[in-house]
């Protein structure tokens, strides 16, 4: 594609729009008015009955508005990436670009959870008793631990695990493991961690995109992936890594799948080895499958599948051999999710006011984004190679994966409250969806995203 070719499906876009802006703002609006009766209902609800076991809902936070170090920094980078960065994202070569946005959601990320200092943003956030950071002294023995890892999920077993190590496979807490086995053990290098590989997640959403030949929504997509909302739960929680593993898995799904792509065997083998660990990160991320059906749909292209099930499948036979039986973890996470506060948090508040965190974490601009990639779903489906819609149908299917997978996630019950955090994974991929919006509303949609963010951090004290 040439440098003009480009510019104008960078600057064009979603200029043929289907929709009048007045939509978008009516859909925004929508999404404000279900956050808001999730709120007061859910407050309701609590204060009656105290079954939600939030003090803030549908956010697992509590009122409380402060600033802290990180105020100043988040608001002059919000302020740089409003004024900008569309133009830095339509005129930086692609591989500066990609680096350029790790860089800044790094210092975004950063700067966010800074607004609650350094210990409570980040030094000290994993160190819960609840967390994986807890358990990591129970890894002297990796093996032992891994064969004997099912016998101490339950509550009643003997030293059974905390909530988040037994509510996950154990590659979550093997991760921390080995962090501390390299020296860089505790609360803090954790914490930078999660950051740090947490916002490596925006550049692989942008490599995936140009893979799949949409590089223009990608640059459109790239401010917006900086300052996401999802950034304030990204710093600090492990989801934020578990984002980034599964984002990255997708990625190299992309390239593998892309035309004339470099060792696309060896990329579809890495995919599938990331994809499959992320399964034994957390056992929600099987969903992640429909995302990667999407990116082999937009490819037209099934030859990386056998190559990536083969990555996939060797990471689960490495853990059966060591003893953890996936299916066997996950049948006793679902009795352990009811011998908890699931038992008594109600399905029928939950269902609905989980959708109402996406809107916060994804952001107004990703839920207006959303409508117009739904409505570009069929024509998506009857031609992915048809130019000039293949971007358009790139994201479409994308998106809509990210939205099927969360209606999976809310339906199954499995996921009543708290899921600001546990859905990272899956909100990420609705924010391309801004992309298809007009190029003339897109630094007020980027100012709204970012005052999202803010707001957040500042008005509520986050409890991940």
């Amino acid at each position: 594609m040439t440098q003009p070719e480009l510019h104008r499906r960078v600057r064009g876009g979603a200029d043929t729009d289907r929709a009048p802006f007045r939509t978008d703002l009516v859909v925004a609006a929508l999404a404000v008015l279900l956050f808001t009766t999730a709120a007061v209902v859910g407050t309701r609800i609590q204060d009656a009955h105290g079954v939600l076991y939030v003090a803030w809902p549908p956010l697992y936070a509590t009122w409380l508005p402060h600033t802290g170090p990180g105020t100043f920094p988040a608001l002059v980078l919000a302020a740089a990436v409003v004024l900008y960065g569309p133009v830095v994202a339509r005129s930086l070569p692609w591989r500066p670009l990609v680096w350029s946005v790790w860089g800044a959601s790094v210092l975004w990320t950063t700067a966010l959870a800074l607004v609650d200092g350094w210990r409570r943003g980040i030094a000290d956030r994993l160190l819960s008793p609840h967390e994986y950071l807890a358990s990591v002294d129970r890894f002297h023995d990796v093996g032992a631990a891994l064969s004997t890892f099912t016998e101490h999920v339950l509550v009643g077993q003997p030293d059974n695990w905390p909530t988040h190590v037994a509510g996950h496979p154990p590659g979550a807490v093997l991760t921390f493991v080995a962090l501390d086995r390299i020296g860089l053990g505790g609360g803090a290098w954790a914490g930078i961690w999660c950051v740090v590989v947490g916002a490596s997640a925006s550049a692989a959403v942008l490599v995936a995109l140009r893979a799949l030949g949409a590089e223009g929504a990608a640059r459109r997509a790239a401010p917006f992936l900086v300052v996401v909302p999802a950034a304030v739960w990204v710093g600090v929680s492990a989801d934020g890594y578990f984002a980034a593993v599964t984002a990255w898995g997708l990625a190299l799904l992309a390239v593998a799948a892309a035309p004339g792509a470099r060792a696309p065997r060896s990329a579809a083998l890495a995919a599938g080895v990331l994809l499959g660990w992320s399964v034994y990160l957390s056992y929600g991320l099987v969903l992640i499958g429909l995302l990667a059906v999407a990116v082999l749909l937009c490819a037209r292209n099934a030859r990386p599948l056998p190559y990536a099930l083969g990555g996939a499948l060797a990471v689960a036979a490495a853990f059966t051999a060591a003893g953890f039986w996936w299916w066997e973890g996950y049948q006793l996470l679902v009795e352990r999710y009811y011998q908890g506060v699931a038992a008594v948090r109600p399905y029928g508040y939950w269902v609905w006011a989980n959708l109402a965190t996406v809107c916060v974490t994804a952001g107004l601009a990703a839920v207006a984004g959303a409508r117009r990639a739904l409505a570009r779903v069929p024509e998506a489906v009857r031609g992915l190679r048809r130019a000039p819609s293949r971007e358009d149908a790139a994201v479409a299917l994308l998106v809509t994966a990210a939205l099927c997978a969360v209606a999976a996630a809310t339906l199954s019950g499995m996921s009543k409250g708290e899921t600001e955090r546990i859905w990272l994974p899956f909100v990420l991929w609705i924010v391309p969806a801004v992309a298809l919006l007009p190029t003339g509303h897109r630094r007020a949609w980027l100012a709204v995203q970012a005052a999202t963010a803010l707001m957040v951090n500042h008005l509520l004290l986050t409890g991940w």
